[in-house]
């Protein structure tokens, strides 16, 4: 019998967020507690724990997790063996020509190959750009490279063969055979059907790579399950998927958990009118930023990780080592935070672990933004004398007084925080002064007025439950999965019945898990991303809700884009590069209740002495959430506290809150 809960669970660098919603009583219950890297399952049963819950409770669970990236930026990876075609299994060692440190020499100019050479093999076999076969695979050379993998130790296997994305049938003979040999095995065309040898063999390395440690955790977590519990993982193009689609293609889960809280975001946008949104997930470890426009997360299919091409269609987070955890440092004179992080253990010094640097939380909390004598989440009391001592040190080694100091601290950690923003809008053609600033996270809503003034933004919104909004990324998912595949098709040379091809393997191909899992096809949702440039162009750029039957339409479309991003647009010859594809279930219509408030109007809770930038140390009231009432309207200086998270209001600045528990800065910036 249905128990009733949904459970959103996001693991992250120092703190583990749940939120459990009871779809009939409308209930909600919200909790962080410590990650823990000892025991993964654990640390899942303990966030249930704190919500008054058993895994036997939960109807469905969706968990966001950083285990696959964790993995790939430490280098923890699964013995690999690559195979690929005679003659290209160096392309990992070639790589690209980029230096990693263009002016720094003592470097070394690029990383050394995720396969050494030992464990690199070849096969007879050739296929052309279009996919025809030109060489057979030779049986004896598959088989002699089967058997060299498998005395080098290799734990998984690789096999990327040229231009297999345009036909696959190579390797997935050789697939065949490998798999009655080896548990783990990556074929290229699965995880990454489109042109750059590189990036392909190098997506398809890292998939192998990480393939075991998922696995393992997946069949841990499906030992622990309870019968009756449905279990899903947020996935890394927004949206939710079965623990069995990710054993095999485990790069899913390499941004989790940072895509959970984009795609809360990008709900938000759609529920509040907004056109265009950067979604601010400031956490203990790291801050994810990414643009949301119409509602819709922005997704790329071009990114890297632990310095690492990865190709898989992706939420367009840009990430940075900037939390609330983040260690400040003197580095050769110079302040420096981040991006070494106190972790959930010890944590920053305040929270009295045994944490010894200073990090941006002890600096909120000599600041005045936290509240000394208030617990966080009832269970974490504040030590300001230790956040005092340990930026002391930095203070005296810099010259300047404490509160200098932790001011420092936080220009340091916001100045990289701008760049973020800058990366994500005005790199994209996007200005960003026209955007609303969607602050969340355990530090975002301290950190956004500020953020946004820098940035010239004149609208802050924090969501209810601002704190945990990942969890309710993750509890709002719809299941769907994502693709992309090259094409090459050129505008005076279309070729439609190739394109619609293309397009008929791509939504059979992402139909089917979500077939299995017992949705109608006429029920599901298909969203069409073109990848599109000029003839002799070395990138292309996207359209969305691309026209793919109607190439003039395409054609006029990718012109308004190439405008919109660089200025002017030409009537030369284009070509269709490759298409994305996401086919979604329908969504269920689970909506966060509002946060319950009371009636009366607010008033202020106590009064603490608060340093800002311009008006220096000012008493500045603060706030209960729970108290404010819609249309309550707060100005600046204000402090606005929940149970997990501060929201800071300066001088200037101006908070109105609404129905929804949601709350509205406008920052007084007038653009």
């Amino acid at each position: 019998m249905p128990n009733g809960w949904q459970v959103g669970i996001d693991v992250g660098g120092t703190f583990t967020d749940v939120i459990a919603i009871h779809r009939t009583l409308g209930e909600v219950r919200a909790a962080k507690v410590p990650s823990r890297t000892d025991d993964r399952i654990a640390g899942l049963e303990s966030a249930l724990q704190a919500v008054d819950l058993m895994w036997s409770d939960v109807d469905d669970l969706i968990h966001g997790t950083t285990i696959v990236t964790n993995a790939i930026i430490q280098g923890d990876h699964a013995k690999v063996a690559l195979i690929a075609t005679h003659g290209f299994s160096d392309t990992l060692e070639i790589g690209r020509q980029n230096r990693r440190h263009l002016y720094r020499l003592d470097s070394p100019p690029k990383l050394s190959p995720q396969v050494p050479a030992e464990r690199r093999f070849e096969v007879t076999e050739r296929l052309d750009h279009d996919g025809r076969v030109l060489i057979a695979l030779d049986p004896d050379s598959a088989e002699n490279a089967i058997g060299r993998a498998e005395r080098s130790g290799a734990e998984a296997v690789a096999v990327s063969l040229l231009h297999s994305y345009a036909n696959s049938v190579h390797e997935e003979a050789l697939g065949e055979k490998l798999r009655s040999r080896f548990k783990f095995v990556a074929l290229s065309h699965r995880v990454n059907p489109e042109a750059r040898e590189y990036e392909r063999t190098a997506t398809t390395a890292l998939s192998a790579g990480v393939m075991p440690l998922a696995a393992a955790y997946l069949d841990d977590l499906e030992a622990a399950r309870p019968g009756d519990s449905r279990l899903h993982f947020f996935h890394s193009a927004g949206g939710m998927a079965s623990p069995h689609v990710l054993r095999d293609l485990p790069l899913g889960l390499a941004a989790s958990g940072p895509a959970a809280g984009v795609a809360s975001a990008g709900q938000l946008a759609r529920t509040l009118g907004i056109e265009r949104a950067i979604s601010f997930d400031m956490g203990g470890t790291s801050t994810d930023v990414c643009l949301i426009i119409g509602g819709e997360e922005q997704i790329t299919s071009d990114r890297s990780l632990g310095g690492r091409p990865l190709r898989q269609p992706m939420v367009a987070v840009e990430s940075i080592g900037a939390g609330g955890g983040s260690i400040a440092r003197l580095d050769h004179g110079s302040l420096t935070v981040g991006p070494k992080s106190a972790g959930a253990d010890p944590g920053p010094a305040c929270y009295a672990r045994g944490g010894e640097w200073p990090t941006v939380t002890d600096a909120n909390l000599v600041l005045g933004y936290m509240d000394a004598k208030s617990v966080i989440g009832g269970t974490l009391r504040l030590d300001i004398s230790a956040a005092r001592d340990v930026i002391a040190q930095l203070s005296a080694a810099m010259d300047v007084t404490l509160e200098e100091a932790a001011s420092g601290i936080i220009k340091v950690a916001n100045a990289a925080l701008l760049r973020a923003l800058r990366r994500v809008t005005v790199e994209r053609g996007i200005d960003g002064r026209n955007c609303t600033l969607l602050a969340f996270g355990g530090a975002g809503p301290m950190h956004a007025v500020t953020l946004a003034r820098a940035f010239s933004i004149g609208n802050v919104v924090v969501p209810a439950h601002s704190s945990m909004f990942s969890a309710f990324g993750c509890v709002g998912a719809k299941l769907s999965y994502a693709q992309q595949r090259t094409l090459r098709v050129a505008s005076d040379g279309w070729d439609a019945e190739g394109v619609e091809r293309v397009r008929q393997v791509l939504r059979t191909s992402l139909v089917a898990p979500l077939a299995a899992a017992g949705h109608d096809d006429d029920t599901l949702t298909v969203e069409e991303v073109a990848s599109i440039r000029y003839r002799g162009q070395s990138y292309a750029i996207e359209v969305a809700g691309a026209i793919l039957d109607d190439p003039g339409r395409l054609g006029s479309d990718f012109r308004d884009r190439h405008r919109a991003l660089y200025g002017f647009a030409t009537e030369d010859p284009w070509e269709l590069v490759s298409i994305r594809m996401r086919v979604s279930a329908p969504d269920d219509g689970l909506a966060c209740p509002a946060v319950v408030r009371t009636t009366e109007a607010p008033s202020p809770i106590k009064t603490s002495s608060c340093t800002f930038e311009l008006a220096g140390r000012v008493p500045t009231p603060r706030y209960d959430r729970s108290s404010l009432i819609a249309d309550s309207m707060l100005s600046g200086p204000v402090i606005v506290d929940d149970a997990w998270s501060t929201v800071v209001v300066p001088p200037g600045a101006t908070l109105t809150a609404d129905v929804d528990g949601h709350l509205h800065i406008s920052t007084g910036v007038v653009s």
